[in-house]
């Protein structure tokens, strides 16, 4: 008896009549107004049809040069044109000038590739069909990145086409061991994803474990590499981003050249990257575009944002409702002459504050651009002079959130940004309750947490938890070139030094892996 898979195969098979044939695709597809079909004689000698799917194809080169080709009449030789079985072996080996081509006998194949942009010639009396690569579907030009903006290096971003994006990342590892998995995921939209890798440097056992991941996901369509991260990444119930996402060639490269592994999606100019660290977050391709000590600088400067934007409301709270000691006395008068008409606690103003920053910050997300600064301006200025008239809110608690807000952009990854928001309003609720003992319990319930995630079995506070000194090079500090020789120690690979010229030292690490 035949497998389930066989019968469904053997249902599945081109009809060898084109009537047949095109009477099932017409019905499949709704008879849909950008189905194409042009009938004619190919080579002027074989009843054949032409279908595509109208704006996901190159009409001009499918018309001028498969097309034409096609009609024009030919001298077979020794093949009888009525009699011979490799009609469409002739046609794609002799007469197409397509650079990319194939055959397919399924009607699974023909509209998976009827809808990725290819044209399909069918013949009559043959159960197989031809596709020809004529994609044209108008994309977005390679331009600046939004998100990873620098102020020295490379302005070209990622697109929406996958083919772009992986040539993007081509152009700067000219090497033969990068390698490409392509695979389509998703049971209605069939995208396509992409996994890039250097072999030899990439950690083999994340990679097996990234190709399970992808394999037991079991979705109906994937519309950004979002749906892919939130598939496969170790733990769900965390609020910080445990795989890495950027829009700028440079930065993907610079990772697969540490060993991590690259997730292009189709559709999306963001594109994913695994392992991810903490200390990754606060990493800029700035950083590595200018000399060592200024990014070293910039990048402390960055870990005290992180520390202000997270616990700033906080201490005010704290401070100003239980340790106002702390404080020298003249602070202590201004502040207590700043309250003396606000009708709310510190906890309930701060909470005010915070929440109309957030929503202020969310409008400026979503309204047009042309009246985004207008909206901003009045948010900032307007409501802010206007509540601290009113008595609704204290001077100085405006200027602790607008730090707040500030700082929280200094932060290169948006992920750990949003992260960073949603823990802020629990911190300042256990402030509001225990003081500064409640800011101290809720900074070690974090990096409790931090030390229990994992990247893809990487541990997610490394090379601090657990410490790895050889790794420390490039994580708060950013030590010169010539002193960042070797990669991460986390990635168990058999080439260690970042100088491939050099000799390979080979080691072997061992760590317990966690799905």
């Amino acid at each position: 008896m035949p497998g389930k898979d066989e019968r469904e195969q053997t249902v599945n098979c081109l009809d060898r009549s084109i009537a047949d044939k095109l009477a099932k695709i017409q019905r499949e597809l709704g008879d849909s107004d950008d189905l194409i079909v042009k009938k004619f004689r190919c080579l002027q000698a074989w009843h054949a049809v032409a279908i595509y799917i109208d704006g996901l194809v190159d009409t001009q080169l499918l018309h001028n040069s498969i097309l034409k080709s096609l009609l024009l009449k030919q001298e077979f030789g020794e093949l009888d044109p009525l009699t011979d079985d490799d009609r469409l072996e002739y046609l794609q080996q002799y007469i197409l000038i397509a650079a990319h081509s194939g055959t397919f006998c399924t009607y699974k194949e023909l509209y998976d590739r009827l809808l990725t942009g290819h044209a399909v010639l069918i013949l009559e009396d043959e159960g197989e069909g031809l596709w020809i690569d004529v994609a044209g579907l108008k994309e977005r030009s390679v331009g600046e990145p939004q998100s990873h903006a620098v102020v020295r290096g490379p302005m070209e971003g990622f697109a929406e086409n996958i083919r772009t994006n992986t040539a993007l990342i081509r152009r700067r590892i000219r090497d033969p061991s990068l390698w490409i998995e392509s695979k389509q995921i998703g049971k209605v939209t069939h995208t396509s994803v992409a996994v890039m890798y250097i072999k030899g440097i990439a950690d083999e056992g994340v990679l097996e474990e990234l190709r399970s991941r992808l394999d037991r996901i079991d979705i109906d369509g994937i519309l950004e590499s979002g749906y892919i991260e939130e598939e496969i990444q170790d733990k769900v119930r965390t609020p910080f981003p445990t795989i890495y996402n950027s829009e700028r060639p440079d930065t993907i490269a610079a990772g697969l050249l540490e060993g991590r592994i690259a997730i292009v999606v189709d559709g999306t100019p963001f594109v994913l990257l695994i392992p991810a660290l903490f200390v990754q977050f606060f990493q800029s391709p700035d950083d590595y575009y200018q000399r060592a000590d200024i990014s070293t600088l910039i990048r402390l400067l960055r870990y005290l944002a992180f520390f202000i934007a997270l616990l700033a409301p906080a201490m005010y709270i704290a401070i100003s409702t239980f340790h106002l000691e702390m404080l020298p006395t003249n602070l202590i008068i201004s502040i207590a002459a700043q309250r003396e008409g606000v009708p709310f606690p510190a906890f309930i103003e701060a909470l005010l504050m915070e929440l109309t920053y957030e929503i202020l910050r969310e409008a400026g997300v979503r309204i047009p651009r042309t009246i985004g600064q207008a909206v901003s301006i009045v948010g900032t200025l307007v409501i802010g002079q206007a509540a601290v008239a009113a008595g609704v809110v204290s001077a100085a608690m405006v200027i602790v959130v607008s730090i707040t807000a500030i700082s929280s952009y200094v932060i290169p990854e948006n992920g750990l940004s949003r992260a960073v928001r949603m823990l802020r309003f629990c911190i300042m609720f256990l402030a509001a309750s225990f003081g500064l003992l409640g800011i101290w319990l809720g900074l070690m319930a974090v990096l409790l947490h931090l030390t229990t995630l994992r990247s893809f079995g990487v541990p997610y506070m490394s090379p601090f938890g657990p410490f790895v000194a050889a790794d420390v090079k490039d994580s708060i500090f950013r030590l010169p070139w010539n002193r960042m020789k070797t990669r991460p120690v986390y990635n168990s690979t058999t080439d260690r030094l970042n100088n491939r010229n050099g000799t390979r030292q080979k080691v072997s690490v061992s760590r317990r892996r966690k799905s």
